[in-house]
Order: C-alpha cells, then sequence, then structure tokens
C-alpha cells in the first residue's frame, strides 16, 4: 500500500515547479504530502526530456520532490473516462482527467496551474499555484 497522500499535483504544476517558473513556490507548499498520477509523470518528464533536460538529472530532480508516483490503475481509467464528458468545454486532456481522476479516488485537492479547472464542478476541489 501507498502512503495516503493530501494533494495531487498535475503536470502543469510540477513543469512549473521543476522548471521555477511563476507559481512554483505554490507547489512547495504542497509537496510534503503530495502524489502524481504515472500519466502526469510520464507527461511531464516527455516535456522536459524534448526540451533537452536529461533524464537522469530529471529522475534525480524529481526524486528530490518527494513526490509519490501513483500508478494509473482501471479505477482511475474509469473515473478518467467519465470526466471526458463534463470537462470537455474545458479542454482537459486524458493527463489532465487522470489527475483529477486520482484526486477523486484519494479525496483530495488536485494542484494545478491551469485556471480553467477552476470553473468545474465535478466534486474535486482544484488548488491553483497562479
Amino acid at each position: 500500500m501507498i502512503e495516503q497522500r493530501t494533494r495531487v499535483i498535475d503536470a502543469s504544476a510540477l513543469l512549473a515547479l521543476l522548471n521555477q517558473e511563476h507559481g512554483a513556490d505554490a507547489v512547495e507548499e504542497h509537496l510534503e504530502a503530495a502524489a502524481i498520477s504515472a500519466v502526469n509523470w510520464c507527461e511531464t518528464y516527455g516535456k522536459l526530456r524534448q526540451a533537452g533536460v536529461g533524464g537522469e538529472g530529471l529522475v534525480a530532480g524529481f526524486e528530490e520532490t518527494g513526490i509519490a508516483i501513483w500508478p494509473f490503475d482501471a479505477e482511475d481509467a474509469r473515473l478518467a473516462g467519465e470526466l471526458a464528458g463534463p470537462t470537455r468545454e474545458a479542454g482537459l486532456s486524458l493527463a489532465d482527467r487522470a489527475c483529477l481522476a486520482l484526486a477523486t479516488r484519494l479525496g483530495v485537492p488536485a494542484v494545478t496551474a491551469d485556471r480553467a479547472w477552476l470553473a468545474l464542478d465535478i466534486g474535486v476541489e482544484v488548488i491553483a499555484i497562479r
């Protein structure tokens, strides 16, 4: 069993943190017990590798955050699928919905840089970092 977490971080928030962008300090406030879906870690890793960040340094930098990577399981897949309709107009991606599905499953808020999530009425508290 993975240790209980009190926040779920999405790829946009993790990218802000790792790139030290505007909002990184707000993400740092949520790191102590944060989780990330394996789907969001995949998205973050891929974007940073495409930007030329070395894989070993990227993994080491991520590990320093203390964020736990949670598997994307069958329940998350079902929840993410259920969210496709209610989040369509806000333009959420599969990775966005994976984050929200994990937050739903854990019963905790989702942390994001995407302010469009604030308008969603899907039963998940959203914390915007900027």
